[in-house]
């Protein structure tokens, strides 16, 4: 697997709880062209936060991204993020995720921003940032996932 980000030595970044198991609506969810938001932490500790696609394979969080972006940096230096889903047919309606990247890597990369695309767009990316840019898949461990409703 080709993992592209090199993660801190501070082991209190790594000593996490146990996993949680995503429920099905959870996964039902991430699996909708849903609203998502990630949230990494910038060098200055302030929060830094991006719209994304999201996508899960039933465990994990996955979400595409570009390799020279900040978040990516961001998750180099510390692998904890948090996650917002929203319902698309009830924006009002949302689970947010909190976890750790376990891993960025290339691989599969360029074919899972393509099935994202026709799960979004319902056609091929259309490669915004040109098709010479890295992309990556950010898999995040989720720790604890909570809903106002739930």
């Amino acid at each position: 697997m080709a993992t592209v980000a090199q993660y801190p030595t501070d082991p209190d970044l790594w000593s996490s709880p146990v996993s949680v198991p995503l429920g099905e609506d959870v996964v039902a969810l991430l699996r909708r062209p849903s609203t998502c938001y990630i949230a990494t932490t910038m060098p200055d500790g302030s929060p830094q936060l991006t719209q994304t696609w999201v996508d899960t394979d039933g465990e994990h969080v996955l979400i595409n991204s570009v390799e020279s972006h900040q978040k990516t940096r961001n998750i180099a230096r510390d692998p904890r993020v948090a996650v917002a889903v929203s319902d698309p047919s009830d924006p009002s309606s949302y689970v947010q995720i909190r976890g750790r990247v376990l891993r960025v890597t290339t691989e599969g990369a360029v074919d899972h921003i393509e099935a994202l695309a026709q799960k979004y767009l319902g056609g091929p990316y259309p490669w915004f940032g040109g098709r010479d840019q890295v992309r990556v898949i950010y898999v995040i461990r989720p720790e604890r996932v909570s809903s106002p409703r739930g």
